[in-house]
């Protein structure tokens, strides 16, 4: 086992502290004592293989799922998982989750007194194909209260997980939206301290993905996988980091684990904080 090549570690900055105090949950969360540093052995280095049956050819379509189609402004979120050498990383699995087009979770936990959808669950999943590219249509989420501070709302954003080659190399991340004014007060965007890797949570729009009369498209979004780079439309605005085994690359933020789902460990993922109230869900 003394011969395992692992992943790289984060870069500096590019990864939020466990404690960054404007986040209130962070100062109960953060550990007291200093992390030990855990080898990564075959097991992390590995990981799951996905076939067609675990994913349903309607699961990349949000907007209907139910009897009727969703509300509000229908985006569409597409993009190509590549390696550092730009191969491209062919049946990774890429899972997506966010609020309703007025920012309410379909969530028992979640008491905002917004609409709820009933024909929007929120959550969809697709596998890359051969040449690495996914997609998925969904609408653009709403802002929520979260009470982290006074008067504090999140700004409209969705959740992303990707497996890439190796269960260590799983991320969780976040996409904004650009020209979002929520962004400059929300301590979840702002608690990774290096600016470019924080830019890099925010996606573009995109003319050449926008679908005529039907849906906008999203920019290029720069997802560097370490083991994978991708370029994703509205995709991930999400800043991405992946370990790489051979050199560094652009690490971006991220992390956020919902309490509902897997709680994943900050030794893979850089995932750190949850939130303690409707965020996580």
């Amino acid at each position: 086992m003394s011969d395992i090549n692992g992943y790289r570690r984060p870069a500096t900055a590019t990864q939020p502290e466990y404690l960054y105090p404007p986040y209130v949950s962070s100062r109960k969360r953060a550990p007291a004592q200093p992390l030990v540093m855990l080898p990564h052995t075959l097991t992390e280095i590995t990981g799951p293989v996905f076939g067609a049956s675990d994913v349903a050819p309607s699961d990349h379509d949000l907007n209907h799922q139910h009897a009727g189609e969703s509300l509000g402004e229908r985006i569409i979120v597409n993009g190509r998982v590549r390696d550092e050498n730009t191969r491209p990383v062919p049946r990774t699995l890429i899972e997506l989750w966010h609020a309703n087009a007025a920012g309410r979770y379909r969530h028992s936990r979640d008491e905002h007194d917004a609409p709820w959808d009933p024909n929007f669950t929120g959550f969809g999943r697709a596998l890359s194909d051969a040449e690495g590219r996914y997609r998925f249509i969904t609408i653009k989420p709403g802002a929520y209260p979260w009470r982290n501070h006074h008067n504090a709302w999140r700004p409209a954003h969705i959740h992303f997980s990707w497996f890439g080659p190796a269960f260590v190399t799983r991320l969780v991340t976040q996409m904004y939206f650009p020209g979002d004014p929520l962004l400059a007060f929300d301590p979840i965007f702002n608690s990774t301290a290096d600016e470019r890797a924080r830019s890099r949570l925010i996606a573009a729009f995109n003319w050449e993905k926008t679908t005529p009369e039907y849906a906008l498209g999203t920019g290029t979004w720069r997802f560097v996988d370490h083991a994978a780079q991708a370029k994703s439309s509205w995709l991930c605005g999400g800043a991405i980091r992946r370990r790489s085994r051979t050199r560094p690359g652009v690490y971006a933020a991220r992390r956020h684990v919902p309490r509902t789902r897997t709680r994943f460990r900050r030794l893979a993922l850089g995932v750190g904080h949850g939130t303690g109230d409707r965020d996580e869900l």
